[in-house]
This record gives structure tokens, C-alpha cells and sequence, in this order.
């Protein structure tokens, strides 16, 4: 089961202004009628129950939202760009994958339908209707569409369960699992037959709950040794958990603290959370044999332990109860964070403009102008006229002033490039 990934998003751009006239007949000064563009499509990413992995993603890491059309003519607005919906299981954290710390975390889709937009549309570009004024009553010039923002994600799913059955390898939770459940994990006389956490529902008279098989770990797991951060990484959804212990192995107790301290240097709050103590494989007889001894190792630490056979199923209805007892004690884990319903951060719309000078040439950083300039004829002399009017309008030239702009000089915005008048 593929449950981290990192994908690469991007929104769709908005669609260009157009410039247009009207022309009708007995109407002979038509004024502009260019529409807007549309804007261009986000990128959402959804929980859905008919998602159990994050197997679409295997192949196709880089996404894109659908386009913005372009303004017509008779002031028609452009059509928006189609939205990418992603749809991922429920339990999946989205975080930057370039930030670090709280920075970092975006969403946790925890419930069916829950959602998230992580990268917003680029505005539509205004058409020339836009720009008339009274003494320009036929502008040139519109609006080219905004890009849509890019992020670089991390999708991790995480399981979500009542209780997990954690331990090491070949403890019996599989056994346990298909005791208690109408699961039917892998059984076998070897470690690692279970590669993916595997879900059951408990039944006990009138309640239920989910009970989940989390992986074996080995020594070294926080580190991402064996199936390290993948076991790790489900148990932090469980509420409680069954700690199971092969009771054949020379120390019991010594074997749970191990998988205990895992837990903690992985994330300290795992470590704390509820656990059943369960010794497995009573119907052995060396094991049954040891129960004195065993118990009162795990009574030396301060715990109440079970012993049960996974396999015949002596002691599992006494653990199942005490199970259902500590759940119903144990609150429901809170979600991460609430989730917004927008996480983009588009660029303020009064930003002033910035005026560099690089080899000569006065670099301006205006994303008003530039949308303007990347879609102009800067060889004709009406349009270069109206772009001046823009760039008053827009404190450009106020900005090229003052870094000591003149007439004749060069200027340049976005790949746009032309003589200062």
C-alpha cells in the first residue's frame, strides 16, 4: 500500500483580457467591448471513503488545474479553468514539503468529504473595457491572465482506528486480528507477513470498534529501519492500543519496553498513549509454564498483563472486554489543526512597484504593468501613450523617478522591454 507521496501541484492560469470594439450598425463610434478573462481552475484535494491509497499518485506526481478561457467580444467573460479535484483517503495529512515545523502542516482530511484548496487559481486579465477613461475612449490595451500558484506537497496517510495491535514481528497479531474480527490477514510461522496495517471491526453486543494490525517493527524503527516510519506512522491515529507479546521470547517484559521506547523516541506522545499489556501463546506449554514468572516481571513494572492464546483463544473475551472498557474512558483523538478552507497566499493588491537598475537597464517589479505590458504591441505609439497613463496609475513612474530614470532609458518588466519617454 503506497501511503507518503510528493506531488507537485499547479493552478491554472487565467485567461487573457481581449481587446475589442463594438461595431454595429448606425453605431459609428463603437466603444471597447473586450470581456475578462476567466480565472483560472484550483487545485483541491478531498477525502473520499472509495480511496484506500495513495496508489494514483504512484506514477503521476505532477498535476495541473484546467485553464481560464479568454475574454470575447460583446464584453463576454471568459469561462473559469476546471478545478483538479484529488481525491485521497480519509486520514491524509497534507503538508509543504519545502517548509519545515508547524509552517509545514496544511490539512488533516480526517472525515469523509473534508477538503482543502491548496493552490488558487490565476486571476482572468481585464479587458479593454477596463481602461477607458475620458480622455482615452478607445484603449488599446487589456490585461493578460495571472498564473496559478505551484506548491510541492507531501500526502501521508494515516490510519485511522479505534485500537492497534502493535509488538514485534511474529507476536501473533494477525492471529489475534482474525480471533476477534472477520479479517483475514496473512498467517505464517515467519516475521513480516504483514507488510500494511490490516482493519477489523469488534463487535460486543450492541458496540463496535475498529481494530487495526499495525506492522512489526524491529529495534532501530524511529530511525526507518525495517518498516520503521510506516508502522510508526499509523499508530499515531489509534486511540488505544494492544501491546502483544510473544511469550516464548526469553523476556517478555523486556521485549514490550523495547517496542515502547521505539515508540517514544518516534514521538513522545505515542508513548503515552493507552495500552493493554497481552502476552500471547499461553497454549504453549513452556510458555504456560512461565505465566508466575512472567507476570511478575510486568507486575515489577507497574502493569497489569493478559494471557491469552491468539490461537485456541483462551483469554481473548477477557481482553476484548477490558478493550471496549478502555475505549469507552479514553477521549477521541483531536484532529491536527482545522482546516482552511484556502491555504494559498496570493500577492496583495497594493503592492508598490520597485524600481532596480541592472547593467543599465531600470528593472521594474509590478505585477500590474507587467500583466499589461506581455500582451501589448509596445511598436505602436497609441499603446506606448496608454501604457504611460498606466504607468502613473500604477506609481510606476513615480517609482522610476526616483531611482533616477530619465527619457531614452532603457526599462524592462517581466520579458517585456522598452525606452523610457
Amino acid at each position: 500500500m503506497l501511503d507518503r507521496v510528493e506531488i507537485e501541484v499547479r493552478a491554472g492560469k487565467g485567461g487573457n483580457g481581449m481587446v475589442s470594439f463594438r461595431h454595429e450598425k448606425f453605431v459609428p463610434f463603437g466603444g471597447p467591448d473586450g470581456g475578462d478573462g476567466g480565472s483560472g481552475g484550483d487545485v483541491i484535494i478531498k477525502a473520499e471513503l472509495a480511496v484506500s491509497s495513495l496508489g494514483a499518485f504512484k506514477r503521476k506526481r505532477q498535476l495541473k488545474a484546467g485553464n481560464g478561457s479568454g475574454g470575447g467580444r460583446n464584453k463576454r467573460h471568459g469561462k473559469k479553468g476546471e478545478d483538479l479535484v484529488l481525491a485521497v483517503p480519509v486520514g491524509t495529512i497534507v503538508t509543504h514539503k519545502l517548509q519545515i515545523g508547524d509552517d509545514s502542516f496544511i490539512a488533516d482530511l480526517d472525515k469523509p468529504g473534508k477538503s482543502v484548496v491548496v493552490a488558487g487559481g490565476g486571476r482572468g486579465g481585464l479587458g479593454n473595457t477596463h481602461f477607458a477613461t475620458s480622455t482615452n475612449q478607445a484603449p488599446q490595451i487589456a490585461q493578460k491572465g495571472e498564473a496559478g500558484e505551484e506548491i510541492a506537497l507531501i500526502l501521508e496517510m494515516r490510519l485511522i482506528a479505534d485500537v492497534g495491535i502493535i509488538g514485534y514481528p511474529n507476536a501473533g497479531k494477525s492471529s489475534l486480528l482474525s480471533r476477534v474480527s472477520a479479517a483475514k490477514p496473512e498467517i505464517a510461522g515467519y516475521p513480516f507477513t504483514t507488510r500494511e496495517p490490516i482493519l477489523g471491526v469488534v463487535e460486543l453486543g450492541k458496540d463496535s470498534l475498529v481494530l487495526a494490525e499495525i506492522p512489526g517493527l524491529i529495534d532501530g524503527a524511529h530511525l526507518g529501519k525495517g518498516l520503521g516510519h510506516d508502522f510508526l506512522r499509523h499508530v499515531g491515529r489509534t486511540r488505544i492500543l494492544i501491546h502483544l507479546v510473544d511469550g516464548s521470547v526469553k523476556s517478555p517484559a523486556e521485549a514490550m519496553v523495547a517496542v515502547s521506547t521505539e515508540l517514544g523516541l518516534f514521538d513522545s506522545a505515542l508513548a503515552k498513549k493507552p495500552q493493554l499489556v497481552a502476552v500471547n501463546k499461553i497454549d504453549l506449554p513452556e510458555v504456560r509454564a512461565r505465566t508466575s514468572e512472567i507476570r511478575d516481571d510486568f507486575k515489577g513494572m507497574g502493569l497489569k498483563v493478559f494471557f491469552i492464546s491468539a490461537l485456541s483463544g483462551e483469554g481473548v473475551p477477557e481482553l476484548m472486554a477490558e478493550t471496549f472498557k478502555l475505549l469507552d474512558m479514553t477521549p477521541a483523538a483531536k484532529t491536527m489543526a482545522k482546516v482552511p478552507r484556502k491555504v494559498f497566499h496570493p500577492q496583495p493588491k497594493g503592492k508598490a512597484p520597485g524600481v532596480q537598475k541592472e547593467a543599465g537597464v531600470f528593472v521594474v517589479s509590478s505585477a500590474g504593468l507587467e500583466r499589461i505590458v506581455s500582451g501589448i504591441d509596445l511598436s505602436n505609439p497609441e499603446v506606448r501613450r496608454e501604457l504611460r497613463l498606466q504607468m502613473e496609475r500604477l506609481g510606476v513612474s513615480k517609482a522610476l523617478k526616483k531611482a533616477g530614470a530619465s527619457p531614452g532609458d532603457k526599462i524592462r518588466c517581466g520579458n517585456s522591454e522598452w525606452e523610457l519617454e
